[in-house]
C-alpha cells in the first residue's frame, strides 16, 4: 500500500477560555471549606492533627490524648502547617487536600503536556508485506490536550469531592499520580516509541535519559508511604509492573538498577516518620498501625466495612460523574481496538476493519499504563475484606486518562462536541457552587453537631462534660474537644440510663453536663423526676440537652 501522511490542524479552544476555567477551579476547590466537617471522619482527622500543633509534636498521633495509629502523618502535617497560618478552623484543616487535589490535576496536565510533545514523531507500522507511515503535526495540540485532561480531571467528582475533605483518600491520590506521570515520563523517554498500532517497537535513534523523572518516581513513593501507608509503594510498583506485562517486554537495566536505589530513597524520606515513631513506642505502633491497620483491615472484617466484591466495580464509574458515559465508551473503545490488534497480529483481520486506529497520535502505550494503573487498585480492594468509597480514589485518575483520550477524539474534530464537554465542565463546577451555597449547609446542619455544641457554649457550658445517651458522635472529637467520655482504651463511651448521667454529673463535682441524645429518647430524660434538663436545640437527628440533678 502506499505511504499514507496525515496532518491534524486542531481548532484550539481560546487562551482566555483557559485561563478563565483555571480560575473557576482553583476558586471552586477552595470555595465552602468553610462547612462544619460532615461524617465520622473528618472531626477525628482534624483532632488528631490540632492535638499535635498544640502539643508542637510532629511525630505522635492521638486522639483525646489516647495514642492514634491508624493512619500515617501527612495529613495532620499539613494540618498543622495550616493551623498555623489559619488558625483552628475547618478550611485550615481541609486546605491541604484542596492543595493535593489540584496537585492531582496538575500533575495529570503535565502528563497531557509531555504526552502530546512526544507525538510529533514519526511512527511506523510494518503489516506483512506492506508499511503506513504516519506523521502527525501538534505542536498545537501538546497545550490542547493537556488542557482538555486537566479540565475533566478538575470536573470529575471523585477528585473534586474528595479534595474538600479532611481526609487521607485524596492525600494518597496525588502522590501516586504523581510518581506514575514521572515513571511513564521516564520510560517514554528510554523506550523507542510506540508503533501507530500499539504492538511492535521499530528501532529509534538513542535519547537522552531523564534520570529527574525517575526520582521524582522514587521521592512520591516516599511521600506515598507518608499519606497512606504500604499501598504507597505496593501500587506504585505493581501498576508498573503490571504495564510492562501488558507492553510485553521486559524493564531496562537502569531501571532494574534504579530499584535497589530508588526504594533506599523511598524508604529514606518515609524513615522521617516511621523511624522516630518506631523508637518511641515500638511494637505497639508495629501492631496497630501495620498489623492491624493494613493486614487485618485488608485480610478481615474487623473494622466493620463488609460490601460485596463488585463493590468498587460500581463506586469507581460513579467517582467519574459527570463523564460516566464518556469512561464506558472510552472502555468499549479500548477493548475493541484490543480485540482488532490481537486479530491484526493473528494475521485474522476482521473484514471491513480498517488496519490501524483511527488516533490523533499514537495512543496505546497511555492507554495500556492507564489499564494498568486502573485494574491493580481494582482488584486489589475488591478482593480486601474492608471496603470504603474512598479507598478506590486512586484509580480514578486512570479512568480520568483513559476518558480524556475518548473525549479529546471528539472535540478535535468537532466544534459540538468541543462546546458540549466545555459547557458540561462549566456546569459541574458551577453546580459544586449553588450546591456549596444553598444544599450542603442544611445537610452539614443535620450531619454535624457544630451548632449543638455552639448552641451549648453560647449558654455558657463551654467546659462541662459532654456526654452521649444511646449514640456516639464521632463529629464531636473536633467541636467538644476534651470535654467527652472515654474508656480505658480512648474510646467514648456510650451511655444508656440516668443513672449513669448522675454518676458523671457527680464525679463532676454536680456540674451539669452536656447530652447529646437522638431525638426519639428524649422522653427518658423529661419524665425522669431526678433530675433537671433543658433542651437548647436539635438538628433533626440529634438533641442537645442540659442536664442537672436535683
Amino acid at each position: 500500500m502506499p505511504e499514507i501522511t496525515k496532518t491534524i490542524t486542531p481548532q484550539p479552544v481560546p487562551r482566555y477560555v483557559w485561563n478563565i476555567l483555571t480560575a473557576l477551579t482553583v476558586f471552586v476547590y477552595f470555595f465552602g471549606l468553610t462547612l462544619p466537617f460532615l461524617g465520622p471522619d473528618e472531626a477525628r482527622y482534624a483532632q488528631v492533627g490540632r492535638e499535635m500543633f498544640e502539643r508542637g509534636d510532629w511525630i505522635t498521633p492521638t486522639l483525646g490524648g489516647f495514642n492514634w495509629f491508624e493512619k500515617p502523618a501527612l495529613l495532620y502535617w499539613l494540618e498543622i502547617a495550616a493551623y498555623k497560618f489559619f488558625g483552628i478552623n475547618e478550611f485550615a484543616a481541609r486546605f491541604g487536600p484542596a492543595l493535593f487535589g489540584l496537585g492531582t490535576v496538575v500533575s495529570l496536565w503535565i502528563l497531557g503536556r509531555f504526552f502530546a510533545t512526544e507525538s510529533t514523531e514519526k511512527f511506523t507500522k510494518h503489516e506483512e508485506n506492506s508499511q503506513r507511515t504516519f506523521e502527525v503535526s501538534v505542536n498545537p495540540v501538546a497545550n490542547n490536550f493537556a488542557n482538555w485532561l486537566a479540565l475533566i480531571a478538575a470536573s470529575t467528582l471523585g477528585i473534586l469531592v474528595f479534595s474538600r475533605g479532611a481526609s487521607f483518600d485524596i492525600i494518597i491520590t496525588f502522590p501516586l499520580t504523581a510518581a506514575l506521570v514521572s515513571f511513564y515520563i521516564y520510560d517514554s523517554h528510554v523506550q523507542p516509541p510506540a508503533t501507530a498500532g500499539g504492538s511492535d517497537r521499530v528501532p529509534a535513534s538513542p535519547r537522552p535519559r531523564v534520570p529527574t523523572s525517575l526520582l521524582l518516581f522514587y521521592m512520591f513513593i516516599g511521600i506515598s508511604l507518608l499519606a497512606k501507608g504500604l499501598i504507597g509503594i505496593v501500587f506504585p510498583f505493581a501498576i508498573v509492573r503490571f504495564y510492562y506485562v501488558l507492553s510485553r517486554r521486559l524493564p531496562g537495566r537502569a531501571f532494574v538498577f534504579s530499584l535497589i536505589w530508588g526504594t533506599l530513597l523511598a524508604v529514606g524520606i518515609a524513615a522521617i516518620w516511621y523511624l522516630p515513631m518506631y523508637q518511641r513506642h515500638g511494637y505497639e505502633f508495629i501492631n496497630e498501625f501495620f498489623i492491624q491497620h493494613h493486614f487485618q483491615r485488608f485480610t478481615s472484617n474487623k473494622f466493620q466495612h463488609p460490601q460485596p466484591f463488585y463493590f468498587f466495580f460500581w463506586i469507581l464509574p460513579l467517582m467519574t460523574l459527570p463523564w460516566l458515559p464518556f469512561f464506558f465508551a472510552a472502555i468499549g473503545k479500548l477493548i475493541r481496538e484490543t480485540r482488532r490488534e490481537i486479530q491484526i497480529e493473528s494475521g485474522t483481520p476482521r473484514p471491513g476493519v480498517p488496519a490501524s486506529p483511527r488516533l490523533p497520535f499514537p495512543l496505546s502505550p497511555l492507554l495500556l499504563f492507564s489499564t494498568a494503573w486502573l485494574i491493580v487498585p481494582l482488584a486489589f480492594f475488591s478482593i480486601s475484606g474492608s471496603k470504603l468509597p474512598g479507598y478506590i480514589l486512586p484509580a480514578v485518575p486512570a479512568a480520568i486518562i483513559l476518558t480524556a483520550v475518548f473525549v479529546f477524539d471528539l472535540v478535535r474534530g468537532s466544534t459540538k462536541w468541543r462546546n458540549a464537554v466545555l459547557f458540561i465542565a462549566e456546569g459541574t463546577l458551577v453546580t459544586m457552587i449553588l450546591l456549596l451555597i444553598f444544599a450542603v449547609p442544611r445537610f452539614a446542619e443535620t450531619d454535624s453537631v457544630k451548632s449543638l455544641i455552639q448552641a451549648a457554649n453560647d449558654r455558657g457550658y463551654t467546659t462541662n462534660s459532654v456526654l452521649m445517651l444511646h449514640n456516639i458522635s464521632h463529629n464531636a472529637e473536633f467541636y467538644a474537644a476534651g470535654r467527652l467520655l472515654r474508656d480505658e482504651s480512648g474510646k467514648q463511651r456510650r451511655l444508656y440510663t440516668v443513672d449513669e448521667i448522675l454518676a458523671e454529673i457527680a464525679a463532676d463535682n454536680r456540674r451539669p453536663a452536656v447530652v447529646l441524645i437522638p431525638l426519639e429518647y428524649l422522653t427518658q430524660l423529661k419524665h425522669d423526676e431526678r433530675i433537671k434538663t433543658e433542651v437548647l436545640k436539635d438538628n433533626g437527628e440529634l438533641a442537645v440537652v442540659i442536664v442537672s440533678a436535683k
